[in-house]
């Protein structure tokens, strides 16, 4: 199901999100928002529904993809996580997995680092950016052709890479739109916010830091130090997978992500 819902107007103009719910009956006590990256929220579709076994979930299109409205005033990242902080706090939810995946992973930990306690009682980041490090920087995104964006982005690039002559003028038109909306967010300072490498350590929950071993868009030593700047953050390696694991090894990565649930529960 696919639900319009207005985010709380805290300092901020009221914003309609388009949402999909799924997974056990609204009011369940564990609810997970999962967040997509640049490639919009297909790329976690898998995700959202292996976790709607056991929990309800709410999946998000961020605001510029797929052909929703992005207001002028939402240009980063850290007013993206506040609008879903608001979220959160209008329906009461509490206690909630955050996931995120890329840019998706950015805006969780950004959550994470900012909910009220309570409010937030795990995370999970798959590939995330959103800080910078020393000796491992970031390819830029944008540069990359399609052949490239496959290259940078998947263990096997051929079984992804999508000629961009077989793209319908619909399916172009979503991509160029997801991209704007991407630089956005995003764009300047590339992929980072100077600030948040220093607060991840204001991140007191439980965490999972999921890394393709082959990524070349973030390495994996980039996630191993985005782990360690997080307290209570476990870093795991998903091998024979790039930047969107849950794409090219879901096994491996929802058999991580339950065990990490299991913990929780402990």
């Amino acid at each position: 199901m696919t639900s319009q819902t207005p985010s709380m107007a805290r300092r901020r103009p009221q914003l309609p999100l388009t949402i999909a719910e799924t997974g056990a009956p609204a009011g369940t006590p564990r609810v997970a928002l999962v967040l997509h990256g640049g490639g919009g929220p297909a790329t976690v579709s898998g995700i959202a529904a292996h976790l709607s076994e056991s929990m309800r979930v709410l999946t998000p299109t961020h605001p510029g993809w797929n052909g929703t409205d992005r207001p002028d005033w939402l240009s980063d990242v850290a007013a993206l996580a506040d609008v879903y902080l608001d979220l959160l706090t209008a329906a009461g939810h509490r206690d909630v997995l955050l996931v995120g995946s890329s840019v998706g992973g950015w805006i969780a930990a950004e959550m994470a680092a900012r909910a009220d306690a309570g409010r937030v009682g795990g995370l999970v980041v798959i590939d995330g950016v959103g800080i910078t490090v020393d000796g491992h920087p970031m390819t830029d995104f944008f540069a990359l052709d399609a052949r490239g964006v496959a290259e940078y982005s998947y263990h096997d690039p051929e079984r992804f890479y999508v000629d961009p002559t077989s793209l319908t003028d619909e399916q172009r038109t979503q991509r160029i739109g997801n991209m704007t909306a991407l630089r956005a967010l995003a764009g300047d300072p590339y992929m980072h916010d100077p600030t948040l490498s220093a607060r991840l350590a204001d991140i007191a929950v439980p965490t999972l830091v999921l890394w393709g071993e082959s990524d070349r868009i973030a390495t994996a030593g980039y996630g191993r130090a985005f782990a360690e700047r997080i307290p209570a953050a476990r870093f795991e390696l998903i091998l024979r997978a790039g930047h969107l694991p849950q794409l090219e090894r879901p096994e491996a990565t929802f058999g991580a992500i339950d065990a990490f649930l299991a913990e929780l529960d402990d």
